[in-house]
Parts: structure tokens; C-alpha cells; sequence
């Protein structure tokens, strides 16, 4: 049966009503005088290309000047950036850097962000660590988090392997509606894995994953319909 490898990076990307509504040039104007929330919408506008040309340059100074002023969302995403290279030179250093400033203000995606970075990172992978970021990001809530931490409690990497606890964790992500948890569960149901072995169990899992568009869970759900499940 295929898993489905662990969730990406996450960026806070929210425009708040007032940004919204404001003119661009209005917005340049504010966070040249040093408004932080307009230096983070301005980094977001530019980021995202929304009613500009996308320029991770510009997004990453704007980002940078908010966050040096201590807004969380701004930290969070200038460690996106320096961990993707958009806008800035790739550097993990710098990124783990910025996402434990947005950290230290209690942003749960950063939280989510860290374990990422440990985990993938060819220069400071670390899975201990990423256990226990994806840890502290499930304990709030975090779908994707939670599902993170059923894949290495799955393979039992940064941790003992133990299916039981990824069990635990594909449930709360499950419950959130992550369909790749709920792909997982379905395998986890299909070869008795931390849980008495059930196809039946199995094949409803993937048919919540398939509905919800994973298609990991598409796949599974018709190998059990071939074998009469």
C-alpha cells in the first residue's frame, strides 16, 4: 500500500480587511515610516503577486524590516524564504534563526516550520529535533504537525518506531481532515500495524483520503476493491 511522505513548509499569508482595502501606494507609504503590519502585508503582496508582479526580492525586505521590529508572521516567513532561496540566498542557519524568533512569540506555524527544517535539511537535519517541534506544533493543534509526527513515529526515526503512537497522531491529523493522515491510517488498518489487522477499517480510511482528494488513497482503495473488499 503507498504512504505519502511527510508535509511541506507552511507560510503565513493572511491579509488582514483594512490591507486589503488600502492602495498600494497608501501601503508603501505606511510601512516606509515604519508601520510594522504594513512592512508584513507588503512582503505578503509581493510574495504572492497579489495585484503586483511576484518579487521574492522585494517580499523578503519588506519581511526583514517588519520582523526585525518583532512581528512573528514576518519572522516566519523570512525563515521560509532563507530556507527556500526566494529572495535571498538559501541558508537553513538563517532560517532556523528566524523561525525561533517567531517561536519565542508562541507562532505555532513556526513551531510546525522548525520540525520541517530538522528533518529535511541536508545541512542541519536533525530528527530528534524535529520530533520535537512537530511535537510542540501537534501538542496546539497543528494538522500537519500531527501528521509529521505519525510519519516518524512510523519510522521511527528521531524515535523509537511505534506504530501505536503513529496511530495516535494520524487520528488527530484524521479528525482535522488531513487526508494524507487519513491514507496512513487506512495502511496502518490494511497490514495490522499498531492496530488489529482490518480491511474493511482499511478501505474506509482511503475512501475518506480519495474523497479528499489524495490520490495515495485513491490507489489503495481500489487495490482493496480488486482483492473483494
Amino acid at each position: 500500500m503507498y504512504k505519502r511522505i511527510t508535509a511541506l513548509l507552511a507560510l503565513c499569508l493572511s491579509l488582514p480587511l483594512v490591507a486589503q482595502a488600502e492602495s498600494l501606494a497608501q501601503l508603501q507609504t505606511r510601512a516606509e515610516q515604519g508601520d510594522i503590519d504594513a512592512q508584513y502585508n507588503l512582503g505578503v503582496i509581493y510574495s504572492t503577486g497579489e495585484g503586483v508582479t511576484q518579487n521574492y526580492q522585494q517580499a523578503a525586505i519588506w519581511y526583514q524590516k517588519a520582523a526585525e521590529q518583532g512581528h512573528a508572521y514576518a519572522q516566519n516567513n523570512l525563515g521560509f524564504m532563507y530556507n527556500h532561496g526566494q529572495g535571498v540566498k538559501r541558508d537553513d542557519h538563517q532560517a532556523v534563526k528566524w523561525y525561533l524568533k517567531a517561536v519565542a512569540q508562541g507562532d505555532v506555524i513556526a513551531q510546525y516550520n522548525l520540525g520541517v527544517i530538522y528533518e529535511q535539511s541536508e545541512v542541519i537535519q536533525d530528527y530528534q529535533e524535529a520530533v520535537k517541534w512537530y511535537q510542540e506544533a501537534a501538542a496546539q493543534g497543528h494538522s500537519s504537525a500531527q501528521y509529521n509526527l505519525g510519519i516518524m513515529y512510523d519510522d521511527g526515526r528521531g524515535v523509537k518506531q511505534d506504530y501505536q503512537q503513529a496511530l495516535q497522531w494520524y487520528q488527530k491529523a484524521a479528525a482535522q481532515g488531513n487526508p494524507k493522515a487519513q491514507n496512513n491510517l487506512g495502511v496502518l488498518y490494511s497490514n495490522g500495524q499498531g492496530v488489529k489487522q482490518d480491511f474493511i477499517k482499511a478501505k474506509q480510511w482511503y475512501a475518506k483520503a480519495c474523497g479528499n482528494g489524495d490520490q495515495s488513497g485513491c490507489d489503495n482503495y481500489r487495490t482493496l476493491r480488486k482483492q473483494g473488499y
